[in-house]
């Protein structure tokens, strides 16, 4: 691992502030739950829910908790500002070559992965297929891989932050708009009508998941018989 070249670096500098932001969002959990542990636990997994699933999970929790969008878009944006201020540092870090961790090597591998099989219409369209790809609510077709998809296309480091972070803020406004009032919506019909729509989000977040997986493992049984 080389600090020197780590910390010089533009993606070092970003993942010494998402460390930092990560550490200030713990401690902003220790002490709501010694304050109020009540409402923090709908946070806390309001939290989870983003970083295992994606932000569209993140958000219908939180609404379907009753939230306003005062405290649903705030923290679901923070989250993923997270997200990539960590993540995207440390493929980019790590494909360099500057931190060589085992751990990381798994991470890499399926981030590239992604990437590569997900990257056609932003290398096809650039920046405004970025934005695009950006837009959809979910871990591995969100901010994260846009990131390194934006890195192995030659952006900027600067550059590829804020087109992904701006176009993730947009999104979730939006995104915010759409799942409050599926949400109020389904409440008319029956108080955990709310949940049967994150539940339902879950599930398609689970599949979708599982037939990339599938996809990848066929592709490549295939090119170890060929």
């Amino acid at each position: 691992m080389q600090t020197r070249a780590i910390f010089a670096s533009a993606e070092g500098r970003m993942l010494m502030a998402g460390l930092v932001l990560a550490g200030l969002l713990v401690v902003g959990f220790g002490i709501g739950w010694t304050l109020f542990p009540d409402s923090i636990l709908q946070y806390a997994a309001m939290t989870g829910l983003n970083l295992l699933i994606g932000p569209g999970a993140g958000m219908s929790f939180g609404y379907a908790s009753g939230m306003s969008h005062l405290q649903v878009v705030p923290l679901n944006m923070l989250v993923e500002t997270l997200h990539v201020l960590v993540f995207y540092p440390l493929f980019v870090l790590s494909w360099r070559h500057l931190l060589d961790l085992p751990a990381l090597k798994s991470f890499v591998a399926r981030m590239h992965e992604a990437a590569a099989s997900r990257g056609g219409m932003v290398r096809k369209f650039g920046i405004a297929g970025l934005i695009v790809f950006v837009f959809v609510p979910f871990w591995m077709t969100g901010p994260v891989v846009g990131s390194i998809i934006g890195f192995l296309i030659g952006l900027r480091p600067w550059m590829n932050l804020a087109i992904v972070l701006l176009s993730t803020y947009f999104a979730i406004s939006l995104w915010a708009l759409l799942l409050n009032e599926l949400s109020a919506w389904a409440a008319t019909f029956d108080r955990m009508a709310p949940w049967a729509l994150l539940l339902a989000i879950v599930l398609i977040a689970a599949a979708g998941h599982l037939l990339h997986r599938r996809r990848s493992s066929h592709a490549a049984s295939g090119l170890k018989r060929n």
